[in-house]
């Protein structure tokens, strides 16, 4: 159920000298070592024109057939109608200059659509010429970097490839990814990386016609440094919607903690040596359940017009959700959109990427340099706002802020934390959806006063005063009987996260029809 509010300057041309600034063609450098012009008085030894000799009478050519006489044939045209030929190829020239810089003109406008793509101008597209295409950038997969990988410490992950396995949620003909080293402590060195389709659901084998080399700056190779993170040259690929998407790097030299999201719920791979290209897999025996290094896939989508971001915590994550199913409750909620769609429906062609982080609150980080898990407030800039042509942000946070307060929460601080998010996704046009908090009463932390908490932020969200539009989660999953628990079958059995069919009763709940319209007008 869903609940609304009612509410520098130019640059100068370079000056060109004047004919008076220019100086004497016989002192230009471009004539030195020439020879000079014969001075004209003295060539006035030359015989005169009268001495040559004398050339033929014109009158006596007349009996000369006429040119086009003699070259023409029966079909030659003659020579006077060539001028209007040529003008006729001119003006077919012109027109087909014009159609290409029309479609070039169009490419390059869908490209920088939307005004909020903060991932544009990645270098070029791997052809010796790439031709413009229409469309839109938008993220099709993204996930929230979470800390620094246990056992990475010191070497990394050297002379290994890794090949993460993301979902996607919409398609697209280019791609451009990127890589983070948020959590190491030296530069990271990657020689080698690819970006192909997968050639089923639970593999490590590519499609080989769609293998690409990813390049950064238009080298093959990169050194990201510690704390930042780098976007590849964009490459062209048709990447599917609702498919699996293979993202291979190789580090060659140890870089200490690896950069990683814990909770992916999707099986990865990892071989020994440098893979990268490996089409058919055969070489990535290891498996792994976590994402490294990779934290986004962006594509010039040919099926939606903008990004919704959802930005949760462990419930967004769906860290009870059935690995490798793609059941976290974004992934359903991308596929009611596109079956609304399939089915005529007037909603808006978005992508829905999911950038929950397990454990994360709104107004606290965790421990470490940078954190651990930065608070929503912190990363909001990053994994919302850096994400491609956000049109809506969905937020589903509260949670662990009641359970890990050191004492009884405060209510008012968590509605004003929401608030805040709000007010930054306005500042940047983005529409702001947000979630009421869903029963804990199985958890092993609940208590009365917890409770209570929960029941203020609710009242506060569900009163219209935080969000654009309201998600009622708490009433879609929670017991008729007892509104402190999960309704039966919707419990992953821990009494906080929900099943494979919670998540699906998330997705069911949420109203699409929230997904319209933009941010209110700011006064």
């Amino acid at each position: 159920m869903t609940r609304r509010r009612d509410g520098g300057a130019p640059h100068p041309e370079q000056s060109r000298p004047t004919v008076r600034d220019r100086p004497p063609l016989q002192n230009h450098p471009a004539r030195a070592g020439r020879p000079a012009r014969q001075d004209h008085r003295a060539r006035q030894d030359r015989p005169a024109r009268q001495d040559r000799p004398a050339r033929q009478d014109h009158r006596a050519r007349q009996d000369r057939p006429a040119r086009q006489d003699r070259l023409a044939g029966p079909d030659r045209r003659p020579k006077r109608e060539r001028p209007a030929r040529y003008g006729a190829l001119l003006a077919a020239i012109l027109v087909a200059v014009l159609a290409v810089s029309s479609v070039i003109f169009v490419g390059v406008s869908a490209d920088r659509s939307g005004g909020r793509d903060t991932l544009a101008g990645t270098g070029a597209l791997g052809l010796p010429v790439a031709p413009a295409s229409a469309g839109t950038w938008v993220t099709a997969w993204t996930t929230s970097p979470g800390g620094a990988e246990p056992g990475t410490e010191t070497a990394g992950l050297a002379g290994r490839s890794v090949r993460n396995v993301v979902h996607t949620a919409a398609g697209g003909t280019r791609a451009r990814i990127t890589l983070s080293n948020l959590y190491g402590r030296s530069p990271l060195t990657l020689t080698h990386a690819s970006v192909a389709v997968a050639a089923g659901r639970d593999t490590a084998a590519a499609l080989p016609e769609t293998m690409r080399p990813l390049t950064f700056a238009g080298n093959p190779s990169v050194v990201v440094p510690a704390g930042g993170q780098v976007v590849s040259d964009v490459v062209r690929v048709r990447v599917p919607r609702d498919g699996h998407v293979l993202i291979s790097t190789y580090s060659p030299v140890p870089s200490g903690p690896v950069t990683f999201h814990k909770h992916a719920r999707q099986i990865s791979w990892v071989a020994e040596g440098e893979h990268t290209r490996d089409t058919t897999g055969a070489a990535y025996s290891g498996r792994s359940t976590v994402w490294r290094y990779v934290t986004a896939l962006d594509v010039l989508s040919d099926d939606s017009e903008g990004t919704v971001v959802v930005l949760g915590d462990s419930l967004t994550d769906g860290i009870t959700s059935t690995v490798g199913a793609d059941a976290r409750w974004p992934d359903v909620l991308s596929g009611r959109l596109r079956a609304a769609l399939a089915d005529g429906r007037d909603l808006p062609r978005y992508s829905v990427v999911n950038a929950g982080l397990s454990g994360n609150e709104i107004l606290a980080d965790r421990s470490g340099t940078p954190p651990e898990n930065p608070s929503a407030l912190r990363r909001f800039d990053r994994d919302v706002l850096g994400r491609a042509n956000v049109e809506v942000v969905v937020v589903v946070l509260g949670v662990n802020d009641i359970l890990r307060a050191p004492g009884t929460a405060d209510p008012e601080r968590i509605v004003g934390g929401l608030t805040a998010l709000v007010e930054r996704a306005h500042a940047r046009g983005i529409k702001a959806v947000g979630a009421t908090l869903m029963p804990f009463g199985g958890h092993r932390k609940h208590t009365d006063a917890r409770e209570d908490v929960r029941r203020r932020v609710n009242a506060a969200i569900r009163d219209g005063g935080v969000f654009d539009a309201v998600v009622d989660f708490d009433e879609a999953v929670r017991d008729g009987y007892d509104p402190r628990r999960f309704r039966a079958g919707y419990d992953s059995g821990d009494g906080l996260h929900p099943s494979d069919e919670g998540y699906a009763r998330m997705a069911e709940a949420f109203d699409l029809d929230a997904l319209k319209g933009g941010a209110p007008a700011r006064l």
